[in-house]
Order: C-alpha cells, then sequence, then structure tokens
C-alpha cells in the first residue's frame, strides 16, 4: 500500500490491507455529556445523540471513498430509554444514505449512569487504487463547505451544516482530491495537518468569512482540495480558504 496511505496519522481512521487490493478502512466517534441525564452538559435527546455521533463516523469513512460495512455501538447507559433512543437516531442515519449494515450494541445494564456516553465504530472496505487519501497536489484550492457548529449551536435540520449526503454528492465530483471532515480541531488545524503530511504549504486567503479555529463538534464543515473551482450544488455556505503551493526549504 501507499506510504502516504498507510501512515495517514492526519485522517481520523485506519487502513489495513487484507487480501490483494481490498483494504479495511476503520473509523469511530464518541460523545460524552450530551443528552438528557443529570450531569449532562448539553441538553438533547438521546436520537439527536446517535444521530450526530453515527454521522460522523459514517462521514469520514466515506471521505476516504469506503463503503461501510458495519457498525458498532458502545452505549454507556441503560438499554431503555436512553440506548433505544440513541439506536433510534442510529438507524435513521443509516437509511438517510441507503445503508443496510449490521449494528452491533452493548448497552450498560450494571450501573445506573448520570451522564450520556456513545461510541460509534464503522468498519468499511475500499479498493486500494480507489481509496481518497492525500490526494492533494500542488496550485490545488481549498474550500470549506458548511459552518463550524458545537453544543447548543448543532440542530438537525440546519442547511448550513455538512452531512453524510454531502460527503457522497463530493464523492462524485471529478475534480475533488480530498475530503476531511473537521471536528474538534477545528479548520485550521485540519487543513495545516493535510499540507504537513504532504509536504505542501498553504497560502491562506485574506478576511476569510470563517472561524477557522473554532471547533466544528460533530463534523459541522468539512474540508475539500481539488483543482480549480469547486462546482456543486448544496445548502451549505462554501468558502474558499487557501491555496496550496509546493514546500521549499530554507
Amino acid at each position: 500500500m501507499n506510504k502516504k496511505i498507510l501512515n495517514a496519522s492526519n485522517r481520523d481512521a485506519s487502513f489495513i490491507k487484507l487480501i490483494e487490493d481490498i483494504c479495511l478502512v476503520v473509523a469511530c466517534d464518541s460523545c460524552g455529556a450530551v443528552g438528557e441525564k443529570s450531569l449532562d452538559v448539553v441538553k438533547v435527546p438521546p436520537y439527536i445523540v446517535g444521530r450526530f455521533t453515527s454521522r460522523v463516523a459514517l462521514m469520514e469513512t466515506f471521505s476516504v471513498g469506503a463503503c461501510p460495512k458495519a457498525l458498532t455501538a458502545a452505549i454507556c447507559n441503560e438499554p431503555n430509554p436512553t440506548g433505544d433512543g440513541m439506536l433510534a437516531g442510529i438507524k435513521d442515519e443509516l437509511d438517510e444514505v441507503c445503508l443496510d449494515v449490521p449494528i452491533v450494541i452493548s448497552t450498560e445494564k450494571n450501573m445506573e449512569t448520570s451522564q450520556t456516553g456513545l461510541g460509534i465504530t464503522v468498519v468499511g472496505i475500499c479498493k486500494e487504487n480507489e481509496l481518497r487519501v492525500n490526494a492533494t497536489q500542488p496550485k490545488d484550492k481549498l474550500y470549506c463547505l458548511g459552518k463550524p457548529k458545537v453544543g447548543n449551536e448543532v440542530l438537525l435540520d440546519d442547511p448550513e451544516i455538512a452531512s453524510t449526503l454531502l460527503i457522497k454528492k463530493l464523492l462524485e465530483a471529478p475534480n475533488v482530491h480530498d475530503i476531511v471532515p473537521v471536528g474538534s480541531k477545528g479548520i485550521k488545524n485540519e487543513a495545516e495537518m493535510l499540507a504537513s503530511s504532504l509536504e505542501l504549504n498553504l497560502k491562506w486567503k485574506e478576511n476569510i468569512p470563517v472561524d477557522i479555529k473554532k471547533t466544528a463538534g460533530p463534523a459541522t464543515c468539512v474540508l475539500v482540495t481539488c483543482a480549480g473551482n469547486i462546482d456543486i450544488s448544496c445548502t451549505q455556505p462554501v468558502f474558499f480558504l487557501a491555496e496550496f503551493d509546493k514546500w521549499i526549504a530554507i
């Protein structure tokens, strides 16, 4: 496997070569202190926790070109009502992208909990030559689709935030190279990690109209690199951020 892919430490996914040209892709996400329990910081129904936590892991899997084949849900709370609410959200998120995959579930049945917790892992497969990882080239443009939002700013039907459907649409664009969901690290950190991994420089645009240092919570925006201008119809706002250039040693 290409070392740039195998050692893609800038991505929130791991790549394992299986037989011949098939790769296993593993992505995960976690959520804590968000729910309806007494010590939760952000109060939302367990359904919302299930939707967004599974969405992040699915976005990470799709963004590298892999097809999800299984999902695990580590529910750190009682099966009912919290577990059932989370599971309903997970299933609806899968339905939105027409996925029917096995779901392996574990819930907390021994201890009473006062704070909500959920961990999601998605396992996918992809042909090695179809992986979309570290494909950015010098002179590529960097865009952000969606707005970074976190906590109570995050709403399920917000047209400004990224989604798994947006990732799938971007995969069909012929000039798109890398797609990077942005989470707690923020836009600037994710962009700089991508540039560094490819030994490229970033030439940031002046007066960028989006906060590039803010956490994007449950991947409410995505970075996209492409040759030329991005051409996509979407509800999310599109921001031109920077251009990539060759790294020059001093």
